[in-house]
């Protein structure tokens, strides 16, 4: 599935920018380089995004796919010899590898636990290689310790394009560099504001899969978008069977067909019965979890209250499930492209949820903690989301229209008021600091942890 690589140009012909290349900079440049393991999931462009860093920043790179040189794994099996496995791999390849000026990419390890393992001998061994691995569906080979070379590696974890990415590649440099400029909490003029708003109806439709961005950021064609999403859907449901007890399969499957029905309803509680009348939480436990460790899926907690650390009051019985990409839920709900053209539709569509999606997706990379959500039963409240930044836990609401009122932030005040120092929501409406409820555009959702920041300066609640 890797045959589109090459198709990765931006409008203008550059290469396509992605930020996660930056933190591979970072890596390089580390005193404290460990071999790195590359997590996402398939087709979310790590391959491209290794060959690219090791064209702008290194001499030469290597590349070895285990899945189309399966004979590649045996050099790994017979020693431990970090030299010989090297040389091997030179001799049988014809790529040079150099210490410190080639970028040594080892691609689809997923079922080399060898591979995966030898990874401690290069960190301790042969620290002057710079090597990345990568791999779809490594959370689940890495759940087995046996494969896994504990402190011996770094991980970086590649997510779907996120909307100023989407930006970039569509040619709206401009507008990229607008929200990353925004210093102040004031509203946005209406020449970035509208079509910000425009352009974010579209990243709904596309979602962050490098593939699907590209159909309509290059080709605008709708159609061929639309098939790399359901290839990609296809190619995930494929990998399902690959649980290694066959009679999870079913169960997998039916699990993630169910996700835009959980998300259609008021309250988005995961309901094991949507899945399956009769269905109970212990046969589809495991299922679930192998979507969570592949990452096909966020599992967000219900929390009982807003303490620190926040995974100390989870509420284990409680949970949210979303996809990994907005693209992929509106790919999976069905719901067609040309809702784009129907004013908010997208937006609002089956009660909010791909907004919903789309927030926490962007919220994912910007806090270490995953974010959380809380509900009171009687009467009935729900905030959509707990996000932890640094010491503070700050309540989010997600509107999806504008104009709106939210009972639920302010009940969560009542409850928590020494807690809370600052309520936040993401809506249609402009950039605005009203007391201590910051309202943040949709579309400033990758720029939230900044905006946090300047709203705590601007309440003096920060030195």
């Amino acid at each position: 599935m890797k045959h589109h690589i090459n198709h990765y140009k931006s409008v203008i012909g550059e290469p396509m920018e992605r930020y996660v290349l930056q933190d591979l900079l970072k890596w390089k440049n580390s005193p404290y380089r460990k071999p790195l393991i590359l997590k996402g999931v398939r087709q979310v462009g790590k391959t491209w995004v290794l060959k690219e860093f090791g064209r702008r920043y290194y001499e030469n790179t290597a590349y070895f796919n285990f899945d189309e040189n399966e004979e590649y794994k045996q050099f790994f099996e017979t020693t431990k010899d970090t030299d010989r496995i090297l040389q091997n791999l030179m001799l049988a390849s014809g790529q040079k590898i150099l210490p410190e000026k080639t970028l040594i990419i080892f691609d689809e390890v997923q079922d080399c636990p060898k591979v995966i393992n030898s990874m401690k001998y290069f960190c301790e061994n042969a620290p002057q290689y710079h090597i990345a691995c990568a791999g779809s569906l490594l959370g689940i080979a890495l759940a087995k310790p046996a494969s896994f070379p504990v402190g011996k590696v770094n991980f970086l974890q590649v997510d779907p394009m996120t909307f100023s990415e989407f930006l970039l590649a569509n040619g709206d440099e401009n507008l990229a560099a607008y929200l990353d400029s925004v210093d102040t909490l004031t509203p946005l003029p209406d020449a970035f504001f509208n079509p910000l708003y425009e352009k974010l109806k579209m990243y709904y439709v596309t979602g962050g899969m490098p593939e699907s961005v590209l159909m309509w950021t290059q080709a605008r064609d709708v159609a061929a978008m639309q098939t790399a999403l359901s290839d990609i859907i296809a190619a995930y449901e494929r990998d399902f069977a690959k649980h290694p007890q066959t009679g999870e399969f079913p169960k997998i499957s039916m699990i993630w067909k169910s996700i835009p029905s959980q998300l259609a309803r008021e309250n988005k509680k995961f309901i094991y019965k949507v899945v399956k009348e009769g269905a109970r939480a212990r046969e589809y436990e495991d299922a679930l979890q192998w979507l969570v460790d592949a990452r096909l899926v966020h599992k967000i907690y219900r929390s009982s209250a807003p303490g620190l650390p926040i995974a100390a009051y989870d509420d284990l019985s409680a949970f949210k499930i979303y996809l990994v990409d907005v693209g992929l839920l509106r790919g999976l709900a069905q719901l067609a492209p040309r809702a784009f053209g129907e004013g908010n539709r997208l937006f609002t569509e089956f009660k909010g949820a791909l907004t919903e999606n789309f927030v926490l997706q962007s919220l994912i990379p910007q806090f270490e903690v995953t974010p959380r959500y809380w509900t009171q039963t009687n009467p009935p409240y729900e905030v959509d989301f707990l996000i932890q930044r640094g010491n503070d836990i700050f309540p989010v609401e997600v509107k999806s229209a504008a104009n709106t009122t939210g009972c639920s932030l302010k009940k969560f005040k009542e409850l928590f008021a020494d807690k809370v120092k600052l309520r936040i929501r993401f809506s249609l409406d402009n950039l605005k600091l009203d007391g201590d409820v910051l309202n943040i555009p949709l579309f400033m959702a990758d720029q939230a942890n900044s905006l946090i920041g300047l709203a705590l300066e601007a309440q003096g609640k920060i030195v």
